[in-house]
């Protein structure tokens, strides 16, 4: 298998220096894994998710994803768009848009008919289930059901990779585990997922899990 994810000695430092996130870290990732990362809060899980994912760059060290060295990359949003698909603990849906919609909007950066992006989109939604609720704004959506939208919305572009920010966080138990398992179809149709999480059940469900704390990653089982 190839590694899809690596990254070497990664170093991210905040206010002026004087605060470093992320201290030495080392990860590989294979393609078709899917992993979770847990510690304590503050322990640079989100940093590191956001170097990956090239919504920030590091203060020095090297990652490169799917081959591509994310330092040597002027301008990332071409590689985020084709390569990353985010999932957070916050939806961040659009209140006012209906669940296909909100779904498309990523899909405004291809050349897609409005047909081809309600299809799309209404593909999407029955991937995580919710083809049903397609007509429904956020509002009148459970937590669960406005998670799998912003997962079903993280797909729209085909991303290879999955990176999720704690998804589980505001949601009840239930909830959250069919949230996972939608991850898990994800993973065994091929897309690799690093998960954050910071519920030891939920990490239980990923093929390997790492820790994290005060910036390095201190081991894997």
């Amino acid at each position: 298998m190839n590694k899809i994810i690596i990254t070497k000695n990664l170093v991210k430092k905040f206010e002026g220096g004087t605060v470093k996130a992320l201290n030495g870290v080392n990860l590989e990732v294979f393609e078709g894994e899917f992993i979770a990362i847990m510690g304590p809060s503050g322990c640079g899980k989100s940093t590191l998710l956001n170097i990956i994912g090239g919504l920030d760059r590091p203060t020095s060290g090297e990652v490169v994803v799917d081959d591509i060295d994310l330092c040597k990359v002027g301008n990332l949003d071409d590689f985020r768009a084709k390569k990353i698909g985010f999932v957070f603990q916050l939806h961040n849906l659009i209140p006012v848009l209906t669940a296909c919609e909100n779904v498309q909007m990523p899909m405004f950066e291809l050349k897609l008919s409005n047909k081809e992006r309600n299809e799309k989109a209404e593909k999407l939604l029955k991937l995580v289930g919710l083809e049903e609720r397609k007509d429904f704004v956020p509002t009148k959506l459970s937590g669960g059901e406005r998670q799998k939208i912003a997962i079903a919305r993280a797909l729209a572009n085909d991303p290879k990779i999955l990176l999720v920010d704690e998804p589980t966080g505001n949601l009840d138990s239930v909830s959250g585990h069919e949230i996972i398992r939608v991850f898990q179809r994800l993973n065994k149709d091929g897309r690799t997922i690093v998960l954050v999480t910071h519920d030891k059940e939920i990490a239980e469900h990923a093929n390997a899990i790492y820790h994290m704390k005060d910036g390095k990653i201190l081991e894997q089982k």
